[in-house]
């Protein structure tokens, strides 16, 4: 458990036995953020653990002690004396020498380097992260088929430290699909899972984040980073959370919390694909200007608990063909957990034509194929999860650095699609960029009126492993824009993996995003897909509701149209209204328009079920809709994924 939710049960206890002037006040229904980061950077400063100088504060009742402590940070109370929009306050502003945006894998892993680099130097370095889940690993989703290479050089004693990789991958299986068959597939060499693991990675991400604060890393979740604060020269300065205690009209609740501002030396983007500040940093820097347009797909996920009978504990399955058609890439996943779990799930490409295909209803017309339910039948669906992935790979890395910071992991988008595996390179990248970060930081020419522009960053990403990998399979997914479809992919693909392994003097590039590739209504052909039966495949709802997703209703949407009018103007007319199927949550929905003649229609958002996926964000037609971030601790609570 972080130091913050220590300090957070014990702030209201402080609140409960002190006279309320003598402290900042600490809403107890909501996160005590600003409060607690000045707890937390003090008892930092003081070199005590953030738990004993929890349990000093509760032996405490003197005013005097905890007036002193609290003369840093003005009580919400007299911000609002100050001004009469407590919307308009002055925010806190906390100062730290790196900032990480996002603890995922590349994030905890760039903080755990750069500890490592400090402690080993013995050098005071102060490294915050910040994550939106309300705890470490809560959002995290993934296959997932771990590689093991960047743990191995991050942390080469992880087995004596008890990180979760318990079940080894032992076999390779490649199929292809027909409606009733499972016809065996040879699979290219970068498939080889010998030596790689099994695992949960919202477990494994976890345990990266115990491994992250035992090193001196300040981790907060539940904070959403909504904001990049920029230097006068326009170098980033930092990130800014989210106010909290809004509603839905953007005016200030009684639990009003004005968001925190975090300034830093080095501050490391680290948001997973599809970043709402990443999209941002696109446009402030031009960073995309020299790279082909990504190309994403969409991954739907479920883990069972099935029959031990059917259990094959180290076996991963890769499929392809049924129910995807030959002019949608996609893909299919089974890898057997051990302790009979069951991980399985669906990719499809987020560049489909179709505006009438379901990606969800997909999955669960995929988990009827005979090979599947026959796992299946007997078990029991433990949780639900879905994200978006980026599948461009070389040709659509962006620029990595600016002013002021860098971006790591799948913000950039460094997911080698061939091996189905993005953790391993995200974690290097994130090392990587740590490596960087902490020479500029503590180099002799280190000038504090100037920024650090972490230039040698991308130039480690190409002399590593990395670029190494993504160069050699750069052709394969590309090669699926032909007129022959998958079929043409799989045979160009095979050639290049295991004969040519790459060594092309041509590179195919991605032309065309995602969200303009799909075809007029009245050129596509409608699909009906089975009614669920409640045993292999389920409804919609139903699959929401095991994600653990929970969103305070009285709050700002955080999925914000650009226009009102277009989803029925445009998407509708034009599309028959494609946001009710890409979404694998059930947020988008047209319903009748009360408020105008009978037969109109409006699209209607339930933001409370939204999962983070980013995918309404990619593939709407006409990109009316921004994904930002809710309220931090808000979203899915996954667990086993």
């Amino acid at each position: 458990m972080s130091s913050l939710s220590h300090l957070g049960r014990s702030a209201r206890a402080i609140n409960a036995t002190l006279p309320r002037a003598s402290v900042v006040r600490v809403a107890t229904n909501v996160a005590p953020r600003r409060t607690l980061l000045t707890l937390a950077t003090a008892a930092r400063r003081q070199g005590a653990v953030l738990a004993q100088k929890t349990s000093a504060f509760n032996k405490t009742t003197s005013q005097t002690a905890l007036r002193a402590f609290s003369t840093s940070l003005p009580s919400l109370d007299d911000a609002e004396e100050e001004s009469e929009d407590p919307t308009k306050a002055e925010r806190y502003a906390d100062e730290t020498d790196v900032v990480i945006v996002g603890g995922g894998p590349a994030g905890l892993s760039a903080a755990i380097k750069l500890k490592q680099l400090a402690n080993a130097d013995g050098r005071e370095l102060r490294v915050v992260l910040v994550e939106k889940a309300g705890e470490i690993g809560a959002h995290t989703l993934s296959g997932a088929v771990l590689e093991p290479r960047a743990l191995n050089e991050l942390i080469p004693d992880w087995k004596e430290k008890g990180a979760p990789l318990n079940q080894p991958a032992l076999e390779d299986h490649m199929k292809l699909f027909t409606k009733n068959y499972a016809i065996p597939l040879p699979h290219p060499p970068q498939m080889n899972n010998t030596g790689n693991y099994i695992v949960s990675l919202s477990n494994y991400v976890k345990w990266l984040g115990e491994q992250a604060e035992e090193a001196g890393v300040e981790v907060f979740p539940g904070f959403a980073a909504s904001e990049i604060l920029y230097n006068e020269d326009g170098s980033v300065k930092g990130i800014a959370t989210n106010d909290v205690g809004l509603d839905k009209n953007f005016k200030p609740k009684d639990d009003f919390e004005r968001g925190m501002e975090f300034h830093a030396k080095v501050t490391l983007f680290a948001e997973g694909c599809h970043g709402s500040l990443t999209k941002k940093l696109f446009r402030q820097f031009n960073l995309r200007d020299e790279c082909d347009p990504q190309t994403y797909g969409i991954g739907i996920k479920e883990v069972w608990k099935i029959d031990p009978k059917k259990s094959k504990p180290g076996t991963v399955v890769h499929a392809m063909g049924w129910p995807i058609d030959n002019s949608t890439y996609g893909g299919a996943f089974i890898y057997h957990m051990g302790e009979d779990m069951l991980s399985l799930g669906l990719v499809v490409g987020l560049d489909y034509e179709n505006p009438y295909l379901h990606p969800y209803k997909e999955f669960q017309r995929w988990k009827h194929h005979p090979y599947v339910k026959d796992l299946l039948e007997g078990g029991e669906c433990l949780s639900y999860g879905a994200r978006a992935i980026n599948e461009g790979g070389l040709q659509s890395i962006p620029k990595l650095y600016f002013p002021g910071g860098a971006l790591i992991g799948c913000t950039a988008g460094f997911l080698n699609l061939i091996k189905i595996k993005g953790t391993h390179t995200a974690m290097k990248s994130g090392m990587l960029a740590a490596e960087s970060a902490y020479a500029a930081i503590t180099s002799d020419k280190y000038e504090e009126d100037k920024p650090i522009v972490l230039e040698d960053f991308e130039q480690k990403v190409k002399d590593s492993w990395i670029w190494k990998e993504l160069k050699e399979i750069r052709n394969c997914r590309p090669s699926f824009h032909t007129p022959l479809g998958n079929l043409g992919g799989v045979l160009y693909s095979g050639i290049d993996t295991i004969l040519l392994k790459g060594r092309t003097p041509w590179t195919f590039h991605n032309t065309t995003p995602d969200h303009e590739r799909l075809r007029v209504a009245t050129n596509a052909q409608k699909i009906d897909y089975p009614k669920p039966d409640g045993v292999i495949s389920f409804d919609l709802l139903t699959s929401v509701s095991r994600t653990g997703t929970n969103h305070a209703e009285d709050q700002p949407v955080h999925l914000r149209l650009k226009n009102k009018d277009i989803p029925v103007e445009r998407n509708l007319k034009i599309y028959d209204g494609p946001e009710g199927r890409f979404c694998p949550a059930g947020v988008y929905e047209f319903v009748d328009d009360e408020s105008a003649p009978a037969g109109t229609q409006r699209l209607q958002i339930n933001s409370q079920n939204c999962i983070h996926c980013k995918t309404c964000d990619i593939k709407d037609p006409s990109q009316n809709i921004d994904w930002t971030v809710p309220e931090g601790g808000g979203g899915p609570q996954y667990v086993y994924t």
